[in-house]
């Protein structure tokens, strides 16, 4: 049973607490349907952050807004809205910042002296394709300047928008500079609409993987996150369809909720799918040692207990089954030498 009460367009179906917040309030009957998005430009120092976590396989990552409309309610990214003085709820979906002087910063960071180029991830934290991109076009100035200066990034994104800047992509990809990984963690377009309502469709990400594939660019797909008695019967049917498109690797990770994540997918749950709620959150629990977050480094990617390990069994099969003969690419930093003079501009 799904409950028809579920504010459509939207992951979270309230605003929580900010953590930092000396005093707080409860709002009585305030009318979040009617809550329009916002933008705000923001002008930051920098815009490429190192990374320094030993179970994260990148050393930079970029993020081009903060906030993010795609509206997923397990988002781990909602409660750096609450640096900013926003709720993790609501406000990360509807108060969006730009991050208007990026393209100029990253340019900034390429001309460092003794920068020594590796793979920036984009984005690590907010997705770079979220609907605020058609109008802002942040993410297509940041991947001309990598262009510009033969640096390699790696595109992360939950949009089929990205096959917008396939004239850009291209050219990267035939020098080794960039790969595009797309997050689909269902199949299933009715829960697909309840857990990331503002994303792509299954359908036009797994287009979108066959067009990128064609024109060389190479495809990764994150099968993510896996939330037990959601979207954890679609691993096989994800990986063989993800294959057929083309994708040539793929990941997957656990759901955790941690801080602000934790209430913001409780309301969550209990408003979308009232039936399964609290076996849904057991599940989580059971793979996290009785709790829904986990922040122990390497453990928190993997999880622990039988649920668990029947979900890596799974993912085990399919890349026998699936992807057994696949290789990705490895992106080249060679061509990078801190210039822009030796490529022509695409606009």
């Amino acid at each position: 049973m799904q409950n028809e009460n579920i504010i459509k367009g939207q992951g979270a179906q309230r605003n929580v607490i900010n953590r930092f917040d000396k005093y707080t309030y409860e709002p009585e009957d305030e009318d979040f349907e009617s809550v329009k998005t916002t933008f705000t430009e923001v002008f930051p120092k920098t815009i490429v952050n190192q990374v320094k976590s030993e179970d994260l396989p990148m050393e930079y990552s970029m993020n081009p807004y903060q906030g993010c409309e795609h509206g997923c309610s397990y988002c781990f990214a909602r409660p750096t809205h609450e640096y900013w003085g926003y709720s993790a709820g609501i406000d990360f979906e509807r108060k969006i910042m730009v991050k208007k002087n990026a393209p100029e910063l990253l340019e900034k960071f390429f001309r460092k002296r003794g920068y020594k180029p590796a793979p920036i991830l984009l984005s690590g934290n907010t997705d770079c394709y979220q609907p605020a991109e058609r109008q802002f076009e942040i993410t297509r100035k940041i991947l001309q300047v990598c262009l510009d200066y033969r640096h390699p990034v790696n595109v992360l994104t939950k949009n089929a928008l990205a096959l917008r800047d396939i004239d850009i992509l291209k050219p990267m990809a035939e020098q080794n500079l960039v790969s595009v990984s797309l997050s689909i963690p269902t199949i299933n377009e009715d829960l697909r609409r309840k857990m990331e309502p503002r994303t792509s469709s299954a359908k036009n990400k797994l287009k979108a993987i066959e067009i990128l594939s064609e024109n060389g660019i190479p495809t990764h797909v994150m099968v993510a996150p896996i939330i037990p008695g959601l979207n954890s019967d679609e691993p096989l049917t994800i990986l063989k369809a993800i294959s057929d498109a083309g994708a040539q690797s793929f990941g997957y990770t656990l759901v955790r909720l941690n801080d602000t994540v934790e209430p913001v997918f409780i309301k969550w749950i209990e408003t979308a799918f009232p039936d399964r709620a609290q076996k849904v959150l057991n599940l989580i629990r059971s793979m996290r040692g009785g709790k829904l977050g986990d922040k122990r480094m390497f453990e928190r990617q993997k999880g622990e207990g039988n649920i668990a390990e029947m979900i890596h069994n799974t993912f085990k099969i399919g890349r026998k089954k699936f992807f057994k003969d696949k290789e990705f690419p490895k992106l080249s930093t060679e061509g990078f030498t801190g210039t822009r003079e030796q490529q022509l501009r695409l606009f």
